[in-house]
């Protein structure tokens, strides 16, 4: 009993509710799960999720926005109590966090410049020499490109914008990045500058809101939240605001 008591306060979920607020990391800058709108307030499909999920445990809720590639060493360090920022599951991430049940399945897609669209049918002609690909920083477009394009150059950049405007640009061949993410570009940039979108997923990325590791009290809590917003309509009506249809857009740009 003492164990069990002693386990139950030591849950990230009984620390929220002792203070009364939801602490959630992201970087606010992947469409449309987190962006900035025009008055400067962070919104988006994992903003909305996570606005539901503080109302459901009754405290208020604390976006805090943290670059990406420092984002799980500030939930290990106790910066916030969980990441809700579109992030991949995979299995080197969760060597070191625990992942909640995937509440949204996106791939890898690519953008082919104007200069190379005619040549480039499948993400596999990708994978040669004299291909210059880009993809941001420490995301899973990087890993991506560098386990299944390696005969390619691959150039990182700090934000997925640059490295579809490189591309866009003609400085490089393609850019690699997730689904819905290019899919927007595209639709804003991308056609009217002639590019190419290979919009069918080569990879399979499930999205999952990440916790720290020993903590079974809060992961039983999250996928039961999920599971609830999933039957009784909430995550339906937030799923068509973000995905449904882009009339968002005109108040982020």
């Amino acid at each position: 009993m003492n164990v069990r008591l002693e386990l139950s306060k030591a849950s990230a979920l009984e620390k929220i509710m002792q203070r009364g607020t939801l602490r959630v990391g992201l970087e606010a800058g992947y469409m449309p799960f987190e962006m900035t709108d025009k008055k400067g307030n962070i919104v988006g499909f994992d903003v909305d999720m996570v606005t539901e999920m503080a109302k459901a445990m009754g405290v208020k809720l604390e976006l805090v926005n943290t670059a990406w590639d420092g984002i799980i060493p500030a939930l290990l360090s106790d910066k916030f109590d969980i990441i809700a920022s579109g992030m991949t599951v995979n299995q080197e991430r969760n060597l070191k966090i625990n992942f909640a049940d995937p509440y949204i399945i996106v791939g890898q897609t690519a953008l082919i410049n104007a200069v190379d669209a005619d040549k480039i049918t499948s993400w596999k002609d990708l994978n040669a020499e004299g291909i210059t690909i880009t993809s941001k920083l420490g995301t899973t477009g990087e890993q991506a490109v560098k386990r299944l394009m390696p005969k390619a150059t691959y150039k990182s950049f700090e934000t997925e914008s640059e490295a579809m405007l490189e591309v866009l640009n003609g400085k490089a061949t393609a850019t690699v990045y997730d689904l819905p993410m290019t899919s927007i570009f595209y639709a804003e940039r991308g056609k009217e500058g002639g590019m190419k979108f290979l919009s069918e997923p080569f990879t399979y990325e499930p999205l999952g809101w990440a916790i720290n590791k020993g903590d079974p009290d809060f992961l039983n809590w999250l996928n039961n939240f999920l599971r609830q917003t999933k039957n009784d309509g909430r995550y339906e009506a937030i799923y068509t605001k973000w995905f449904g249809s882009n009339d968002w857009l005109q108040d982020v740009q």
